[in-house]
């Protein structure tokens, strides 16, 4: 008590002086005069600066939160939009009729079907021979050997190691990896990597008299690990191979190798069914 009073007494001028300015500003805010105007306007500009500073904090901290509900959905649309792309129907010459996946009374033939998983990228090598990519998901979030990796902007890899928690993807930017993929007009060849630089892909085993040009997109087959039409890269430039006549594509992928964040692990349920019937086929 004895060292409030010394306080009060050492201060009081100034805390005198800070009660009448509180009076005063309380005096003329009541008024309505110009001066209480400009009083209110600053204090609610006050306001909203710090409730703006709050809004961004919070907005902050919820990022990570937001960005998984949005990878859960384009999840979401993609299982959707694979749904329609694996129905393998037929058109009549003649007649040209929407087809409903849903109508029970057509029966649909399917070639596929996807699942897509949300993962994050733990770990990320780009310099090595054969490079790989660690994700936070693993047996237990129903990841398996050989499921084909993506991002949002094209393809990544495919699994190569899975434990209980986490998986190792084999990146495409390896001397292991070649991917099936076309041009736009259905001419199909393989990708490889460059082996130069992250961004930088090679077309194989294309005609020379297929016209390619600048600007081009390449996308996945329908025979490859990755479900069809994914986007690969974009042509940079073409070269002829003198020894055959095929050329080869130089692609610039579309894959950020550098920025990885976030990937989607594809799971064909008919993979299983398929590969079973081609290694007996290939036994006899």
């Amino acid at each position: 008590m004895r060292n409030f009073i010394l306080f009060i007494r050492r201060f009081f001028n100034l805390i005198l002086f800070l009660a009448l300015e509180i009076v005063c500003i309380i005096l003329i805010e009541r008024t309505n005069t110009l001066q209480g105007n400009d009083i209110v306007s600053s204090a609610n500009t006050v306001s909203g600066i710090v409730y703006k500073k709050q809004s961004d904090v919070v907005y902050y901290f919820g990022l990570r939160k937001m960005n998984d509900s949005l990878l859960n959905e384009n999840a979401h649309l993609r299982n959707e939009i694979d749904h329609l792309h694996s129905i393998d129907t037929l058109k009549d010459s003649m007649v040209h009729k929407r087809i409903n996946p849903t109508d029970s009374n057509i029966h649909i033939v399917k070639f596929a079907d996807y699942k897509y998983r949300t993962a994050r990228v733990i770990n990320n090598s780009t310099n090595a021979s054969d490079n790989y990519i660690t994700i936070n998901r693993g047996s237990n979030d129903g990841i398996a050997k050989n499921m084909a990796v993506i991002s949002g902007t094209g393809i990544v890899g495919r699994v190569e190691h899975v434990s209980a928690h986490f998986s190792s993807v084999l990146s495409i930017l390896s001397s292991k990896q070649k991917v099936s993929a076309k041009l736009k007009d259905g001419t199909n060849g393989y990708i490889v990597w460059d082996e130069k630089q992250p961004d930088a892909l090679l077309m194989t085993d294309v005609p020379q008299q297929v016209k390619v040009k600048k600007g081009d997109s390449i996308y996945t087959a329908v025979f490859s690990i990755f479900s069809p039409d994914i986007l690969i890269g974009t042509v940079v430039r073409t070269e002829a191979v003198k020894k055959n006549t095929m050329q080869l594509i130089y692609l610039q992928s579309s894959t950020n190798f550098h920025n990885l964040q976030y990937v989607y692990v594809i799971e064909n349920k008919m993979v299983t069914e398929k590969k079973q019937l081609e290694d007996s086929s290939a036994k006899k």
